[in-house]
């Protein structure tokens, strides 16, 4: 069993037991099983999973980073929601102002590329998350 603990800068989003949980990383996706190595990275958007009891549950998750240690897995995210709870038409807004950015960013530095990307790809994870895809 793991001790998945989920947290936002705005809230507490999840503290459970689980089985297992898979975790969108900038390296990949990692599955975390109990008994797993030591492991710290950062995440990036993406769909975070987790079972319980055979049942398999998903939220979208953006930015943060996530930390392995003995059977606890803590996540700390810029962002967490459910499907349910994602105002698609807000994330379509998000998607477009971001296409937007990144457009004007386009001689700008790295950084400044990098961020507009990130939020571009934050936003396109909401929008499929929130429609099933």
């Amino acid at each position: 069993m793991l001790r998945l603990e989920i947290v936002t800068p705005e809230h507490r989003v999840l503290d459970a037991d689980v089985d297992s949980v898979t975790v969108p990383t900038a390296s990949g996706e990692v599955g975390i099983l109990p008994n797993h190595a030591p492991l710290v990275s950062a995440l990036k958007p993406g769909v975070l999973s987790y079972a319980v009891k055979g049942a398999i549950e998903k939220l979208a998750v953006t930015g943060g980073f996530v930390e392995v240690n003995g059977n606890k897995v803590a996540v700390l995210a810029d962002s967490a929601e459910a499907s349910a709870d994602i105002d698609i038409d807000a994330a379509r807004a998000a998607r477009d102002d971001a296409e937007r950015a990144l457009a004007a960013v386009a001689t700008a530095s790295l950084t400044e590329t990098e961020a507009a990307r990130e939020q571009l790809d934050a936003a396109n994870v909401r929008i499929q998350f929130a429609a099933g895809k």
